[in-house]
């Protein structure tokens, strides 16, 4: 709902701020009073092209807000037009798209008239208004109808991948074979090569250890010297007065145990000369085990641990590919099982719709011709999709003919004006209690009608604004006495400007502004009588 608002430097409109309330609000004045200027700015507010024409003469910009109610709370959209024709959209002060703004206003306001944006006359939003009549029945069975197109879109993306594998499949059979047999033959072990590079580095450096370690023995055991016979002479020493000496004897303990500490590591110092004396292999070997280690390496994009998780991988693929004619058979009869329970859901939904359409259809005609469009005919025309959507296969449009024998049209394209708002008023009389746009703005509803018409059309419209809040311009009396809330638009000129303002109007001034509609400039006691009981009858 639209709950204010505010027009600054706007064509004729200086500064202007007006408050609209619930129900049917309706907008009188003179001709070229700037009724169409005011909508224009609306128009604008909710999302329409700008026109730098419209920034009032002497001024930088024009600003347009508005307070609306959008998600259960009050947001501010804004639209500021420069007068080099630049555009700023805002929501709430945050500066946005304008397709951001068009989105969220589409979803507050209809305005129906010499506009861009009008929710009805946009095709796509047909099969949802079709859809929402027969919610009930509609509504799960678009469920399911999605959730059978998922199925279906998984078991193509299925058959259709492992189809794509099929077409190579001997050539990349051939090559895994190949492939895993050449790792087989590689026969590498884990940290193998760390393990021969730490060998190749041994017996690259092996006489220079091997005399280091010869040397170290022939110091403790050789000829020039022998550490152990050495020691044990001092202990047999210790020994002879160990029963003498009390630290002799400590001594004696701990030189032996240092004694058999020594000959242990003798022997293992011998072990060292006795190995390395053996052949652990030889350097050429190692060097060409290497060189085809890392050449299989950068074959195969990895380390030997990755090379043979790789060939886990590929036998794993190979026993795939044995199988896949097998598994390409399994997916064409699940792409077949669900296409066909898609197929069926679809059809039923179509079903549905043509269900939906044809009532709602009815009713809409029954709008138009109690709105006086004698040799009107609305058609909802429901065409077939080239393809499944998980929406169904349905194309949904309203088509529309206004004159006898004139073929049908998109509603965009049958009427244009007061005539079309109109029609746009009949169709909401229908879908305006599930179409969840809550206000609907009317230009020009009344032009080429009068009389019993008028009448008609202002009850329809107070009717509508029992459920949704109306706002429209109108010339008639008829109309405004159906009015919850009437304003009037004046225009007056001071200091060698035009200025525009709107007032809401008491219920005194209300009997006097459709006085004037009724008699112009020749006001009587009558004729305020006459707009008195026009407002009555009219509620």
């Amino acid at each position: 709902m639209i709950s204010h608002i505010s027009i600054e430097d706007f064509a004729t409109i200086e500064n202007l701020d007006v408050d609209f309330h619930k129900g049917l609000n309706i907008i009188t004045g003179e001709t070229g009073a700037g009724k169409s200027i005011f909508l224009t700015a609306v128009s604008m507010a909710l999302g329409s092209r700008a026109d730098k024409s419209m920034v009032r003469t002497g001024s930088d910009r024009a600003i347009i807000q508005m307070v609306v109610e959008y998600q259960h709370k009050d947001i501010i959209v804004s639209r500021e037009i420069s007068a080099e024709g630049r555009s700023l959209c805002k929501i709430d002060g945050e500066i946005v798209p304008l397709s951001k703004l068009a989105s969220v206003c589409q979803e507050i306001a209809d305005l129906h008239g010499q506009f861009d944006n009008q929710y009805l006359l946009d095709p796509s939003h047909h099969i949802h208004l079709v859809d929402k009549y027969e919610k009930d029945s509609i509504y799960p069975t678009i469920k399911k109808v999605a959730n059978y197109y998922d199925s279906f879109k998984a078991a193509c993306a299925r058959y259709d991948d492992l189809v794509e594998k099929a077409k190579d499949n001997d050539k990349r059979k051939e090559l895994i074979a190949y492939q895993i047999d050449e790792i087989d033959k590689a026969m590498l072990i884990p940290g193998e090569d760390m393990r021969l590079k730490e060998e190749l580095e041994f017996l690259k450096n092996k006489e220079i250890i091997y005399k280091g370690l010869y040397t170290a023995y022939d110091r403790a055991n050789g000829e020039d010297g022998n550490a152990l016979s050495g020691l044990n002479a001092v202990i047999s020493e210790l020994k002879n007065i160990s029963t003498l000496s009390k630290d002799a004897a400590d001594m004696e303990d701990e030189l032996s145990d240092l004694y058999y500490r020594l000959e242990d590591a003798f022997s293992r110092l011998r072990d060292m000369c006795d190995r390395i004396t053996i052949n652990t292999g030889d350097i050429d070997t190692i060097i060409e085990r290497l060189n085809f280690i890392d050449e299989m390496k950068r074959k195969y994009n990895g380390s030997i641990d990755e090379i043979l998780e790789l060939k886990e991988s590929l036998e794993k693929e190979e026993v795939a590919l044995r199988n896949i004619d097998t598994d390409i058979e399994a997916a064409q009869l699940e792409k077949a099982r669900t296409e066909e329970m898609l197929k069926d859901e679809t059809a039923r939904l179509t079903g549905l719709r043509r269900a939906s359409a044809a009532t709602l259809q009815d009713k809409i005609q029954d709008e138009l011709d109690k709105l006086n469009f004698q040799h009107a005919e609305v058609s909802i025309n429901i065409a077939p999709l080239p393809g499944y959507t998980p929406h169904g296969m349905d194309k949904v449009e309203f088509l529309m003919s206004t004159n006898l024998g004139e073929p049908l049209k998109p509603l965009a394209k049958v009427a244009s004006g007061g005539e079309l708002s109109r029609i746009m008023l009949a169709f909401k009389m229908v879908i305006g209690e599930y179409d969840q746009i809550p206000t609907m703005i009317f230009d020009e509803i009344d032009t080429g009608i009068s009389g019993e018409t008028a009448s008609v059309v202002g009850k329809a419209m107070a009717s509508l604004g029992e459920t949704h809040q109306v706002i429209a311009i109108t010339h008639l009396p008829q109309i405004a006495a159906c009015a919850d809330h009437n304003y009037r638009i004046q225009k007056s000129t001071s200091d060698g400007s035009t200025y525009t303002t709107v007032s809401h109007l008491s219920e005194e001034e209300k009997v006097a502004e459709i006085a004037r509609m009724l008699a112009g400039l020749n006001v009587s006691d009558i004729t305020i009588q006459s707009a008195k009981e026009m407002i009555r009858i009219s509620h």
